[in-house]
């Protein structure tokens, strides 16, 4: 039974693919032309990272165009609200600021209206080329590649924390042991229980983006409470709550911000550096940009942060100074940066079976340690501090 417009599309599809669809003043569309169009309207939508039953703008004339829009919207799980293009900025102004959409879609005439009356949206210009499009690498794009360079076979050094921690002991600074490390040595507990910021952290060995993580106070925790406590709440790992450097604390002291840098083995195992961020925390105990937290670009060269933060929502304002403690972003240095670089070099040549790492480093006051390093490591991270698409860059090392 149809039940929507995608459901009839679909239908249509399946029985009349190649016939026509649309037929105006630049030619003619089929059914199967105008649901690929559509999709990548939707797949762009997705990209932004716009939640499900959300208004998207179409500010667009009556075309094709914005008939591929309205479907794209569909496909996204979203729903259309047209714009007259005829409205006058003062109206199209109330409208917009009422309707409050994420994201609205329009041409290049459209776009001009729109930042003249100051919309602080993410824009989909139709008008812009396809290459420009195509520069942003997409989640299925990652897959394949990140597949590629770091084999499921070879994966698991980074999957699970516990080997992960074994594998690249030499470069973590802090306390770390899974349960049977506690069941074996009951004298690591006390090490863990006794540590300078007074707490511990426990967390899943195969945990993603602060996901199952805990933070307790280790005085609440004795040789045999805390093997029971990690046993009973499924924890397999505990590690003693990092105190970050001064610097970074008086940045954001909400949550510890890490550094995370991409590396990647060339032809010759040697490290290139694809990119350098650092995570900002806004008034929250984790750094992770999925959570609501910024993100910024750092010169590999100087350890510097060269432009402002972003989050991983695009229609927030980017921030040059820290919302919440006022600390310039733009300019601030990260420390330890030449023995930060000289560490992650050495460990990317570790196991060259992972070609492409992302790795997160926490900086304290006695310098660079890791946290984890990330077979799967997030495009958004990468891609929206630089503020373009870095697809041209992965492509190279398919060659």
């Amino acid at each position: 039974m149809i039940v929507n417009i995608i459901n009839y599309l679909e239908e249509t599809v399946a029985k009349f693919g190649k016939k026509i669809a649309i037929e105006d003043n630049n030619g003619t569309i089929t059914f199967l032309n105008l649901r690929e169009e559509a999709i990548k309207i939707a797949s762009e939508i997705n990209l932004l990272g716009v939640a499900h039953n959300q208004p998207i703008g179409v500010f667009l004339p009556k075309s094709r165009k914005s008939i591929i829009s309205f479907l794209g919207i569909n496909y996204s799980g979203n729903f259309y609200a047209p714009l007259d293009i005829k409205s006058p900025n003062e109206r199209l102004d109330r409208i917009i600021e009422k309707l409050s959409p994420k994201i609205i879609i329009t041409n290049l005439e459209g776009e001009k209206k729109l930042r003249e009356i100051k919309y602080s949206g993410a824009i989909i210009n139709l008008d812009k080329t396809k290459l420009e499009k195509e520069q942003w690498a997409g989640t299925g794009y990652m897959y394949e590649y990140q597949l590629i360079m770091n084999p499921k076979d070879e994966r698991v050094i980074l999957d699970d924390k516990r080997q992960f921690f074994k594998s690249y002991e030499k470069y973590v600074i802090h306390t770390v042991a899974d349960l049977q490390d506690l069941k074996d040595n009951k004298e690591s507990i006390k090490t863990l229980l006794e540590n300078p910021s007074g707490k511990i952290v426990f967390k899943s060995s195969d945990g993603k983006c602060g996901a199952g993580v805990k933070v307790a106070s280790a005085k609440d925790f004795d040789e045999n409470s805390i093997i029971t406590y990690m046993a009973n709440n499924q924890f397999d790992l505990v590690e003693e709550f990092i105190i970050q450097h001064p610097d970074l604390n008086n940045l954001s002291p909400s949550g510890v911000n890490t550094v995370r840098i991409f590396t990647q083995l060339d032809k010759n195992n040697e490290v290139v550096l694809l990119g350098c961020r650092q995570r900002i925390s806004v008034n929250l105990p984790i750094d992770n940009m999925a959570a609501g937290n910024l993100a910024a670009n750092i010169d590999e060269h100087t350890g510097k942060i060269t432009d402002a933060g972003v989050y991983s929502d695009i229609t927030k304002e980017e921030q040059t100074i820290h919302p919440i403690t006022g600390v310039p972003i733009v300019g601030f240095q990260v420390p330890f940066w030449s023995e930060t670089l000289i560490m992650v070099k050495e460990a990317a040549k570790l196991y060259p079976q992972n070609r492409s790492i992302g790795w997160d480093i926490v900086i304290t006051e006695n310098g660079p340690g890791f946290i984890e390093g990330n077979h799967d490591w997030c495009k958004l991270l990468w891609q929206l501090p630089a503020k373009k698409g870095l697809k041209s860059v992965l492509t190279s090392y398919l060659k």
